[in-house]
């Protein structure tokens, strides 16, 4: 599997994924934020919502990033399955507007939730 360390390089990916932000994500800004990106492993025959379709999604990577004043930090990547899973993941994500470094703007599946990060940022502490 591929090493990421660019998160800018991980929003852009075309497969799925879900974001999960402190705050909205302005990488052209020196806002302080933690993003975590939920990547989605889809099985054939999912539907897009999942209601009426057959097959099911799972999260397979889940990465963390720590942006403070426009540096932006590989916090966590994790692969095993046992810690993934202990992640909540936020079905309840909509489109979520982004802003890449370039000021170029994007749109991704996502939610602002400032106390999921928290929940995240606890269960990474457990393990690194």
């Amino acid at each position: 599997m591929t090493n990421f360390s660019s998160l800018e390089e991980v929003l852009s990916l075309p497969t799925r994924k879900l974001v999960v932000a402190s705050t909205e994500v302005d990488l052209s800004k020196s806002e302080h934020s933690i993003v975590f990106v939920l990547l989605v492993e889809e099985s054939f025959g999912s539907a897009g919502g999942r209601a009426g379709g057959s097959g099911s999604r799972k999260i397979s990577r889940i990465l963390g990033f720590k942006i403070h004043q426009l540096m932006i930090s590989l916090i966590i990547d994790i692969r095993e399955m046992d810690i993934i899973d202990r992640f909540d993941v936020p079905y309840s994500a909509v489109a979520l507007d982004i802003t890449l470094s370039t000021g170029q703007r994007s749109v991704v599946q996502g939610i602002v939730d400032p106390i999921l990060i928290e929940e995240y940022m606890r269960i990474v502490n457990t393990v690194v």
